[in-house]
C-alpha cells in the first residue's frame, strides 16, 4: 500500500472513490465533496483547504480520509475556539490544524472511507499514520476527526495518542412505526396533544406544504433552497459558507440524493427546508422563510421528514446540530463521538485532564434531557 495526500478529488474517478462509502451516508461521496471544491466552497481563502488522504494498492484507490487544512475553527460544530485561545495565551500556535469531516456538515457517518473485502482497523491505522504525516508535513497543531460512527471511534482511540471527546446531537430512531400518528402514540398525552396543535396551526398559514425529492426538484426549487439558506445566514449574523455556485452543482450532479419541504403560496415558494437522504437516513441541512408562521418551522424541518422517514422505512433521522427544541418534537439527544491529537505535549496534558471533565458534563446533560423527553412519565397513572 501507498499514500498519497491529494489537494483535490479532481484527479479521482467518482465510481472510484462512491465504493469507498457506506450505504447511508451522502455527504461523503464524491459528487457533494467535488461540489464543496468545485464552487469555491472550500479551497484558497476559505480556510479549509483540501488535503486527502488516500490509500491504494498498485493503481487501485482502496481506502481514502477527507482532510482538510484549517486556519479557523468555523463551520465545524465541534466546538474549540477556547482550546485555541488557551494555546494562544501559552504561546501555542493553534492554526493550522488538520480537521476530517465533511465541511459545514454535522451529520455523523464514516470518515475512514475503504473497498470491501479491506480490514476496518488495519485500514483505520493506515489512515491515520498518512493523517499524522500530513501533520508533520504542514506543521500542524493537532488532528480533529470529528463525526466519527461507534467503529471508528474504537479503533482510533486504540491509539493511546489520541484522545477521545464526546458531544451531543438530536436524532429521532425509528421504532418500527408504521405512522406518523403511531409515533405519536409513544408521546406522553400532553406533549402529544402540543405537536398536533402545532401541525394544526402551521396548516392554518394558508400554504401549501410538499416534499419533493430528486429529479421532481426543479431549477426554480434549488434557487428558492439557496435564497432561504443565505436568508437565514444574514439572520441569525453567521457566515455563509456555501456559495450560490454550491448549490448549482449540487442540483447538476448530487440531485437524486436531495430531499426537499417546499411551502408555498399561489405558486410561489415563501419557506423551504433542504435535506439529504441515502439508504436508510434522513439527515436535515438549512431552512429558511419569506413569510412568519406559528410552528412553520417544526412543521418543515421536522413533522414532514419524520413522516417521510416512516413512510420510507428509514432508521434514523439527524436534523442538524443543536437545538433542545428538537427534543418536544421526537428527537433524542444520542452521543457524537470525536476524536484528536494534540501535537504539543503540555497542551495534550491539559486537554487530556479537560476531556474528561467534560464527558461527565455532557453525559450528565444527556440524563437529563432524556428525563423530560416526550415520552417520559412522571406516573404509571398519567393518561395516555
Amino acid at each position: 500500500m501507498r499514500i498519497e495526500l491529494l489537494p483535490s478529488l479532481a484527479k479521482i474517478e467518482p465510481e472510484s472513490w462512491d465504493r469507498l462509502c457506506g450505504e447511508d451516508d451522502p455527504f461523503c461521496e464524491y459528487a457533494f465533496l467535488r461540489a464543496l471544491e468545485v464552487s469555491g466552497s472550500v479551497g484558497a481563502n476559505t480556510g479549509w483547504l483540501p488535503m486527502h488522504v488516500t490509500l491504494w494498492r498498485g493503481e487501485r484507490l482502496c481506502a481514502a480520509l477527507p482532510l482538510y487544512l484549517k486556519q479557523h475553527s468555523f463551520g465545524e460544530y465541534i466546538f474549540d475556539f477556547s482550546w485555541a485561545s488557551a494555546a494562544e495565551r501559552a504561546g501555542i500556535a493553534y492554526y493550522p490544524k488538520l480537521v476530517s469531516m465533511v465541511p459545514f456538515t454535522p451529520a455523523t457517518g464514516r470518515r475512514f472511507l475503504y473497498a470491501e473485502g479491506e480490514d476496518p482497523a488495519e485500514i483505520t491505522h493506515a489512515l491515520l499514520a498518512g493523517a499524522l504525516g500530513a501533520l508533520q508535513e504542514t506543521g500542524a497543531s493537532s488532528l480533529h476527526l470529528n463525526f466519527l460512527n461507534g467503529e471508528e471511534r474504537t479503533h482510533v482511540c486504540e491509539d493511546p495518542r489520541f484522545l477521545y471527546r464526546l458531544s451531543t446531537q438530536f436524532h429521532w430512531h425509528n421504532a418500527g412505526y408504521q405512522s406518523f400518528d403511531e409515533h405519536l402514540a409513544s408521546f406522553r398525552s400532553v406533549v402529544r396533544k402540543e405537536v398536533r396543535k402545532e401541525r394544526r396551526r402551521a396548516l392554518e398559514s394558508g400554504l401549501s406544504i410538499s416534499v419533493v425529492a430528486g429529479s421532481e426538484l426543479l431549477a426554480e426549487d434549488f434557487a428558492a433552497l439557496n435564497d432561504f439558506y443565505f436568508d437565514t445566514s444574514v439572520k441569525h449574523g453567521s457566515t455563509a459558507y456555501l456559495t450560490r455556485e454550491f448549490f448549482t452543482e449540487i442540483q447538476r450532479t448530487h440531485s437524486q440524493r436531495v430531499v426537499a419541504v417546499l411551502a408555498k403560496r399561489d405558486g410561489r415558494t415563501v419557506a423551504g427546508a433542504l435535506n439529504f437522504e441515502k439508504g436508510k437516513h434522513l439527515y436535515g441541512r438549512y431552512w429558511g422563510a419569506h413569510e412568519a408562521h406559528d410552528f412553520l418551522h417544526f412543521e418543515v424541518c421536522y413533522h414532514r421528514l419524520i413522516e417521510r422517514a416512516i413512510e420510507r422505512g428509514h432508521t434514523r433521522f439527524e436534523a442538524g446540530a443543536q437545538g433542545s427544541h428538537k427534543l418536544r418534537r421526537g428527537l433524542l439527544p444520542g452521543e457524537i463521538h470525536n476524536a484528536c491529537y494534540i501535537a504539543d505535549p503540555w497542551l495534550q496534558r491539559a486537554l487530556a485532564d479537560y476531556l474528561l471533565r467534560e464527558e461527565r458534563a455532557v453525559r450528565a446533560e444527556m440524563a437529563a434531557l432524556l428525563h423530560h423527553g416526550p415520552s417520559h412519565r412522571e406516573s404509571e397513572a398519567e393518561p395516555r
